[in-house]
């Protein structure tokens, strides 16, 4: 039996109990882990052709892309959560103040939108969830905001290179630059927003009931600096890859290292307590540590198919049975409704290749469009869905009943878009 049949069959297995991980009670970290290191394993102990050197150099140079995304998440979320331990975001989010429902959920939609595409979609999501608990008393019409806000949030991220972990893949990766992408997605990224608020508008009418929960920031101040310094080092990243030509991850690293002093010196007359909470260590603890080791290993998995030829074998089938590659990049944003992207992504990486289709192809900026907004389709398929579901208790087959065919219609919508844009407008 040819090893790459075991280790097909073993990334598919772990790949179904990740996807069914509620079901089962088994963290999906675990299984991505396991999985990983089980693929290379067969892969050393059966390949006798390209010998133990060969496979761990090609394991060594996986693992030094793969680092780069894990240290560019691990430097970003640590900055999101001091900003957050601030309360830095509610410099945005007091400002709502209206009791129109109709008006709320294009304030809400935007606001999420353009946040996401700074900050990344799995915090914005939950940011706006936190907020919509203080805003809307009835928790059903609550579970309709929320569903809107994880369609923001997704379409607000694929536009962006640090906004979602797909397109941030792909922007270290090389296969797209920061302005390039932000030009090409912006439009159709925000189609795939319009068309869904403006389907759920049509079902809202009136006043929301009840007043909004008012808190005082506990130091505006400090706030404020914290969420400028915060968001401006986010966006310094593009600007600092640019002018450096260093990677990402060291842009994201530089921002952290800057704000870290930053809050050292405003921690400097605070008692203990205090100054342990707006702490940098503090704020790595409450980091998603779990997702980034999911990412490492269904990265890793992904790099033994891609070794072993199975994703080159794979695209060569898919290229023949679908032919277009924009009907297979629409195809992979479906399929992220239901499986989580980042693998699918990683899984077009590897399939197609950087000299065959070069930075910003349209392959590439179809893809990150497709997987960012595919998401939204069902409540599982990302992150920020995952995350909202379990914020607000929201059932699977009511976001598909509610939600689903509106998102849908938005991303539809802005393929189509992007494809008069390739094709009428580009040059």
């Amino acid at each position: 039996m040819d090893y790459t049949l075991i280790i097909i069959a073993i990334f598919v297995i772990g790949y179904t109990l990740i996807t069914i991980e509620h079901n089962i009670h088994i963290n999906k970290t675990a299984t991505a882990l396991l999985t990983g290191v089980l693929c290379w394993t067969i892969y050393i102990m059966f390949d006798h052709h390209h010998g133990h050197t060969l496979i761990n150099k090609h394991l060594s140079d996986d693992l030094s892309k793969i680092a780069e995304i894990l240290f560019f998440l691990l430097g970003a979320m640590t900055i999101v959560e001091l900003i957050d331990s601030y309360e830095g975001f509610r410099i945005l989010t007091d400002r709502i103040k209206t009791r129109n429902q109709i008006k709320l959920l294009w304030v809400i939609s935007i606001l999420t939108f353009f946040l996401s595409a700074a900050l990344d979609n799995l915090t914005t999501a939950i940011v706006m969830v936190s907020l919509l608990k203080k805003l809307v008393d009835d928790s059903e019409q609550r579970k309709l905001y929320a569903g809107v806000v994880i369609i923001a949030a997704n379409a607000g991220g694929a536009w962006s290179p640090i906004g979602d972990v797909t397109t941030t893949m792909l922007w270290i990766g090389g296969q797209i630059t920061a302005l390039n992408i932000m030009e090409e997605l912006f439009l159709p990224s925000l189609v795939s927003l319009i068309v869904p608020v403006l389907w759920i508008s049509f079902f809202m009418k009136g006043d929301l009931k009840g007043e909004v929960k008012k808190e005082q920031i506990e130091n505006p101040r400090e706030a404020m600096i914290m969420f400028v310094m915060g968001i401006g080092a986010l966006l310094f990243v593009p600007i600092f890859k640019t002018i450096t030509h260093l990677p990402p991850y060291m842009g994201i690293l530089f921002g952290l290292g800057v704000m870290w002093i930053t809050s050292e010196i405003l921690n400097g007359s605070k008692n203990d307590e205090i100054g342990r909470r707006h702490s940098v260590p503090h704020a790595l603890s409450r980091i998603d540590t779990s997702s980034i080791l999911f990412f490492l290993g269904i990265l890793v998995a992904i790099g033994s198919l891609s070794a072993t030829g199975v994703l080159t074998s794979f695209a060569k089938i898919l290229d023949t049975y679908l032919g277009y590659t924009e009907i297979i990049m629409i195809f992979i944003g479906l399929a992220s409704a239901v499986v989580d992207n980042v693998p699918l992504v990683a899984a077009a990486q590897g399939m197609y290749s950087l000299k065959d289709y070069g930075a910003d192809h349209k392959l590439w900026e179809l893809l990150a469009y497709c997987a960012g907004t595919g998401g939204s389709i069902l409540i599982i398929g990302s992150a920020a869905g995952v995350a909202v579901m379990g914020m607000e208790k929201i059932d699977f087959f009511w976001y598909v009943k509610k939600v689903s065919l509106a998102a849908l219609l938005g991303y539809f919508a802005g393929v189509a878009v992007y494809l008069v844009e390739f094709l009428f407008i580009a040059p």
